[in-house]
C-alpha cells in the first residue's frame, strides 16, 4: 500500500528541469520487461549548466568554503529524517527499477540513513580540527596551522547494483566536506537517485550543492569526466569505464578515486562451522543476484569437508525462491529470495559465461541444464515475469581450473566457482592469484589462522567467519584492479577534503639573503 512517486527530469540548481536537447532513454522493470518511464538524457550542455550552478554555490556565503561542519551536520541529520520518512517508497522504487528484493532494498535504506548520521558527526569533528597548531621547530618565530576545506566540485558516477545507496555513499560525505556535487547515476536504474533532489531540498541543502544529471555514459558521463572545472572524480563501476575516466582525470589533472570490480575468494578450512560457512557462501553470491562488486564468487573448500559442505549447499540452493520482487508471494516469503538481473545486456553477458562453462566441459553442481526444474518454472509472479523476466538460477561450478575465464573474470551474476585445497600456503597463493583485490573471506575455528590468512590476502577488505558486512564507519575499497581510494568512515570524508597550511611570521624575522 506504499505510495510511490519518482522524477524523470534533471535536478540542477535546486529545480527539476528538462534536458536542453530534449532527449530521453527508457528504464524498464527487469522482472517483467515493462516500461517504467522515459528518463531525461543529460548531455554536455546540461553538465555545463550543472557545473556553473555548483561553482556559484561553492563560492557563495552559505555553502562551500564558507560553510562549517556544524551547518553541514544539521543538514545531514535532517536528510536522514527525510529519507526515514520515505524509506519504504524509495526501497520499492529501487526494487522496481533494478529488480532487487524489497528486503535487500530496505537494508540499503538502513545503511543510507546511518550514513547521514555518521557523516554528520564527522563534519562536527572536523570543526574541532580547524586551525590546529603544528609544531614547526622555529621556537615561535613562525606559527603554522591547518585549515580543512572542501576539495571543490565533485563529479560522482554511480552504478546500478545499489542505486540509492551508492549515490548516498558519494553525496553524503561530499556534503559533510562542504563540496558541490554533480551526481550521474547509472542509466540502468536512475530513478531513486533522481529523487535525491527532492530529499536534499527538504533537508535544507542550498541550491547548487547537488545536481543530479541522468543520462547515457557516452553523453552525460563522458562530459562530466572531461569537464575542466571538476576538481574531483569519484567512480564506482567497471574496469573498462574506469580506464576512460582515468584518462579524463589525467587531462586535468584532477583528484580521482575508483571502486571497481572484484573476484573475491572465500576460503573454508576443515575446522570451520559448515552450516555457518554455507550460509555466508549463499549471501556472498546470491545477494543482489550476484551483482555485487565484492561477491565472493571463488570458493576454496578444504578437501576434508568438501562433500558435507556441498550437501548442505545443495539443500539451501533448492530452497531459494526466484521471482518478481514486487510479487506478494515473494515479498511475504520468509526464506531466501532472488530477483532478476538488471538488464537484457547483463542477462546475455552472464549466459555467455554459462555457455563458456559448458564449452569447457565444467561440472555444473546447479544451474545450466543440471537443475531438475527449469528456471522459468521456478519463477514466482505474473505470466509476463515468467516469459520476459531476466531471471537466472543460482549456478555453481565444481573443480573449475584456475586458468578458466570463469575463475579469473568478474561475471557479476549468480555464478559460483568452487575448488578444493589441502595446504594453507597453497590456498592463499591461489586466492591471491587474481588481478582483482577488493575483498576476501576466511572461515576457521582457529582464530590465529584466520588472522594469519587475513594478513596474507592482498585485498582491501577481509572478513573472518563472515562475508559481505559493510559498515558505514569502516573504510571500503580495494587494491590492484579493484581500484584505489576509500569510501566510508573518516577515510571517505578525507577523499572529499583538502588540507591547507597557513604559516605566519610572528617575530619580524627576515632572511636577509638578497
Amino acid at each position: 500500500n506504499t505510495q510511490m512517486s519518482y522524477q524523470t527530469n534533471l535536478f540542477i540548481d535546486g529545480s527539476y528541469v528538462a534536458p536542453i536537447l530534449g532527449g530521453t532513454f527508457p528504464t524498464s522493470n527487469p522482472a517483467n520487461g515493462e516500461l517504467i518511464a522515459n528518463v531525461a538524457n543529460g548531455t554536455a550542455e546540461d553538465i555545463d549548466l550543472a557545473i556553473k550552478a555548483a561553482k556559484r554555490c561553492l563560492y557563495s556565503e552559505e555553502w562551500g568554503y564558507a560553510s562549517t561542519g556544524k551547518q553541514r551536520a544539521a543538514i545531514l541529520r535532517k536528510l536522514g529524517e527525510v529519507i526515514t520518512s520515505r524509506k519504504d517508497e524509495i526501497a520499492l522504487l529501487d526494487s522496481l527499477d533494478m529488480g532487487k528484493p524489497v528486503r535487500e532494498a530496505l537494508a540499503d535504506l538502513g545503511d543510507a540513513i546511518s550514513a547521514c548520521d555518521h557523516f554528520a558527526s564527522l563534519a562536527e569533528e572536523q570543526d574541532l580540527k580547524q586551525h590546529e597548531n603544528i609544531e614547526n621547530g622555529t621556537g615561535g618565530d613562525f606559527t603554522t596551522t591547518i585549515v580543512i576545506e572542501p576539495v571543490g566540485i565533485v563529479g560522482a558516477i554511480t552504478p546500478w547494483n545499489y542505486p540509492f545507496l551508492m549515490g548516498i555513499w558519494k553525496v553524503v560525505p561530499a556534503i559533510a566536506a562542504g563540496c558541490c556535487t554533480i551526481l550521474k547515476p547509472s542509466e540502468l536504474a536512475p530513478l531513486s537517485c533522481l529523487l535525491l533532489g527532492e530529499l536534499v531540498t527538504a533537508a535544507g541543502l542550498p541550491k547548487g550543492a547537488l545536481q543530479v544529471v541522468s543520462g547515457l555514459g557516452s553523453d552525460a558521463g563522458a562530459a562530466l569526466s572531461n569537464h575542466p572545472e571538476v576538481d574531483k572524480l569519484s567512480f564506482t563501476g567497471s574496469v573498462p569505464t574506469a580506464r576512460r575516466i582515468m584518462l579524463a582525470a589525467a587531462s586535468g589533472p584532477r583528484a580521482l578515486s575508483l571502486e571497481l570490480g572484484g573476484k573475491s575468494p572465500l576460503i573454508v578450512f576443515d575446522d570451520a562451522d559448515i552450516p555457518s560457512a554455507v550460509d555466508w557462501i549463499m549471501v556472498g553470491i546470491l545477494w543482489g543476484s550476484g551483482q555485487v562488486c565484492s561477491a565472493t564468487s571463488r570458493v576454496l573448500v578444504h578437501q576434508a569437508i568438501r562433500e558435507p559442505l556441498l550437501k548442505q549447499l545443495n539443500s539451501r540452493l533448492e530452497a531459494v525462491r526466484i521471482g518478481d520482487s514486487l510479487d506478494a508471494d515473494i515479498m511475504n516469503h520468509q526464506g531466501p529470495t532472488m530477483g532478476p538481473v538488471v538488464s537484457k545486456g547483463q542477462f546475455d553477458r552472464i549466459h555467455t559465461y554459462i555457455q563458456l562453462a559448458k564449452d569447457e566441459g565444467l561440472t555444473f553442481f546447479s544451474g545450466g541444464d543440471s537443475d531438475a526444474v527449469p528456471v522459468k518454472e521456478r519463477v514466482t509472479g505474473s505470466e509476463a515475469a515468467k516469459e520476459k523476466g531476466l531471471f537466472i538460477a543460482p549456478t555453481v561450478l565444481l573443480d573449475v581450473p584456475t586458468s578458466s575465464r570463469l575463475w579469473r573474470e568478474e561475471i557479476f551474476g549468480p555464478v559460483l566457482c568452487i575448488r578444493e585445497f589441502v595446504d594453507e600456503l597453497d590456498v592463499v597463493a591461489v586466492a591471491n592469484d587474481s588481478e582483482y583485490g577488493l575483498a576476501g573471506a576466511v572461515f576457521s575455528a582457529d582464530l590465529e589462522r584466520c588472522e594469519r590468512v587475513a594478513r596474507k590476502l592482498r585485498v582491501g577488505i577481509v572478513w573472518k567467519n563472515c562475508c559481505q558486512p559493510a559498515f558505514i564507519q569502516a573504510p571500503w575499497g580495494g587494491v590492484k584492479k579493484s581500484g584505489f581510494g576509500r569510501e566510508l568512515g573518516r577515510w571517505g570524508l578525507e577523499e572529499f577534503s583538502v588540507v591547507k597550511q597557513v604559516t605566519a611570521c610572528q617575530s619580524g624575522f627576515q632572511w636577509g639573503l638578497f
